[in-house]
């Protein structure tokens, strides 16, 4: 019996820690094959591991309102030119994103272009597809 309890017992934290750390990855919510821009007013900025955090303010035709974006880890962000104090709360930015796939407002950062044009990020697969048949006259 006691062994019967401690193979249930451990089977249920493997379930538990694995659900949780595939759960907490998953990219599955955002469509890596498209990419929308997205211009704003920084209003929080975090470069922190998992996963970046980033509020902008932005204004446009639906009026005011502030969109909370996730992106690379800190490590990813640095390797495609990020560098600590880039951003600051204030900055006018534009963002590439994945967007989301369900249509509602927010995404995947995976490139930004700062004020004062300096940029980091890696393109989307869309941005590399324009890019190709821009080059090849489509």
């Amino acid at each position: 019996m006691k062994q019967l309890v401690s193979l249930v017992s451990a089977l249920a934290l493997v379930v538990a820690l694995g659900s949780t750390a595939s759960a907490h990855h998953s990219a599955v919510q955002y469509d890596f094959g498209k990419s929308a821009q997205i211009t704003g007013t920084v209003v929080k900025f975090q470069a922190i591991n998992p996963h970046m955090r980033l509020t902008l303010r932005v204004t446009d035709d639906k009026g005011t309102r502030e969109l909370e974006l996730e992106g690379h880890s800190t490590n990813n962000m640095y390797r495609a030119g990020y560098r600590d104090g880039m951003i600051k709360v204030g900055d006018k930015i534009t963002v590439n994103v994945a967007p989301l796939r369900d249509g509602s407002e927010g995404g995947y950062v995976i490139a930004a272009v700062l004020a004062d044009g300096r940029k980091f990020g890696v393109q989307s697969a869309a941005e590399r597809a324009r890019e190709r048949d821009r080059a090849e006259g489509k």
